[in-house]
Order: structure tokens, then sequence, then C-alpha cells
């Protein structure tokens, strides 16, 4: 069974910073983190940002240069840097993972974490 543990979130105000951690484990085969997605309440979720197993990077354009996804291989955790924070940036963010073997950029992969909430205040 594959568990993603997500931390890092929080309550932080409008301009400052949260850096979000995933650890995974787990699982008869390779699985490695390689996404981030959020959903806001009454919306649907969304991506924030991927970077499979070749070390390629994907953003949402509402993120692009405020946020920066990273992956410590031998920890087989994933980091969102989330920078300028937005009100608009609240959400539950989630954890999204999938074989180590993944190169595309286009998620989701299989496997999903419980998330963990961050709200940025006006």
């Amino acid at each position: 069974q594959v568990h993603l543990v997500e931390s890092g979130g929080g309550l932080v105000q409008a301009g400052g910073s949260l850096r979000l951690s995933c650890a995974a484990s787990g699982g008869t085969t390779c699985i490695a983190p390689m996404g981030w997605y959020r959903q806001a309440p009454g919306k649907e979720r969304e991506l924030v940002a991927t970077m499979p197993n070749d070390g390629t990077t994907n953003y949402a354009d509402s993120v692009k240069g405020r946020f920066t996804i990273s992956r410590d291989n031998f920890e087989n955790t994933l980091y969102l840097q989330m920078n300028n924070l937005k009100p608009e940036d609240t959400a539950r963010y989630y954890c999204n993972a999938g074989e180590c073997t993944e190169v595309s950029v286009k998620g989701p992969y299989p496997y999903w974490g419980q998330g963990t909430q961050v709200t940025v205040s006006s």
C-alpha cells in the first residue's frame, strides 16, 4: 500500500511563504511523489505543478514565478516552495505520486495523499 504524507500547510498572510513536503513510502513497485494539485471549496481539483522522473517541470499559469517544485530522490520526498502567496491560493493541497519510471508531465498520477490545508489571509 502506498503512503503519501504531506506536511507544511498552515495559515499565512498574503505575500508570505510556505513550503509543503510529501514523503512517499510503501507499494510493491517503486513509487515517487511527482505532483501537487489543489482544491478550493466548491471548485474542482486543479494542477499546481508536476515533476516526473526525468526532472522536467510543469506549472499552472497562476503559480508560475511564485511556486517551485523540487524533489529529494534519496529521501523520496517532494517539495513545493510557495512564495508571494495570495488569498486565491487558499485550498487543500494534495500530493500526487506515480511509478518511478513516469516521464510524462501530464498528471494526474495514480496515487494521492490526504492533503494539507493552505489558508492565505488578505
